[in-house]
């Protein structure tokens, strides 16, 4: 098992100190990776627990956002090409990349750019988003329908510019000529997780029909991992393949190490999965690991915790943690 930070750029109020001094401890303690939080809208309604859908449409969670409509968070896209100058070995991504709020050829040529930018060390999470408001303040309402079909189109031809020195694509959401995109990406193929939340069938189909690297999901139990990766590999062998060597299990978790010991019996989504003591973090994680959870990203809580004890929290899940967990 290994480690990746989900850095917290999505919280009532976070500084561009606070996301780099994570960055470099994660570096510093050769985490896999560091991820982003795509979010570019927070409307009031959502204060008032009043979105048209509850928090990644998962059963159990608020129809609201766990950040205010007046907090000050940071985009995650635009940290991607500031992380590549700000590191040097850790890999990084966006976890996920809501495909309807951006040109899937803009797209394509920028994550190819920012690759180069970093000699080769950006993941590239893709997913369909959920919620219409934000459809909405990204100018976009039209696609919330056919989201899934976007994030579809969006993975045709992000592979299409990276393979091909000239390509063309004509379909519901682009249309162009044959042409060139300039730079490819360093890495070939350039690796890209799958965020799905609902349904495994459609994770198998995209992960067999585009050779996709990693899935990530959000608040999994032990359990729920155990089940995805089946129903997964399941669907695989029935459309006559398998995982591609080097998939990634992960999910997104929000953990703090405790003093006293918490609650962590099931509550669904909103479960103390990483919330603890050491030692019950310690317990969860070989739980995770004999599931074939193979990279947790650690989530720090939204509000409440000051990094300073998130940075504490991470050391020690490091170095004194994860050595019992893999050695098990």
């Amino acid at each position: 098992m290994k480690l990746a930070l989900y850095l917290p750029n999505f919280r009532d109020e976070v500084t561009v100190k606070e996301i780099e001094d994570l960055t470099a401890l994660a570096e510093d303690r050769d985490f896999d990776s560091v991820w982003t939080l795509d979010r570019v809208f927070v409307p009031e309604s959502s204060d008032r627990g009043e979105l048209q859908h509850p928090f990644g449409m998962m059963d159990g969670l608020p129809n609201g956002l766990p950040v205010v409509a007046r907090g000050k968070w940071l985009q995650g896209y635009p940290l991607l090409p500031w992380l590549a100058a700000k590191t040097s070995k850790i890999r990084f991504g966006m976890s996920i990349t809501n495909t309807p709020f951006r040109g899937p050829a803009v797209l394509a040529t920028e994550l190819a750019t920012i690759d180069q930018l970093s000699g080769g060390r950006l993941n590239v999470g893709v997913g369909s988003g959920w919620m219409p408001e934000e459809f909405a303040a990204s100018s976009v309402p039209q696609l919330f329908p056919r989201r899934h079909a976007h994030v579809r189109d969006t993975l045709e031809i992000m592979k299409g510019i990276w393979e091909n020195d000239v390509y063309e694509h004509h379909s519901e959401f682009a249309d162009f000529e044959p042409g060139g995109f300039g730079h490819k990406p360093v890495q070939t193929p350039l690796p890209i997780f799958f965020s799905g939340l609902k349904d495994p069938k459609r994770s198998a189909k995209r992960i067999a029909k585009y050779g996709l690297n990693g899935w990530i999901g959000i608040q999994d139990t032990p359990e729920d991992i155990k089940r995805w990766k089946g129903e997964m590999e399941r669907e695989l062998n029935e459309l006559g393949r398998g995982f591609p060597e080097g998939f990634e299990m992960s999910t997104m978790i929000w953990t703090v190490i405790t003093d006293e010991p918490l609650d962590q019996s099931d509550n669904g989504k909103v479960t103390n999965l990483l919330a603890g003591t050491a030692q019950q973090i310690e317990d969860r994680l070989k739980a995770y690991k004999e599931a074939g959870l193979t990279m947790p990203l650690i989530w720090p809580p939204f509000r409440d915790v000051p990094t300073s004890k998130t940075m504490d929290d991470l050391k020690r899940i490091n170095d004194e943690i994860l050595p019992k967990v893999n050695a098990s």
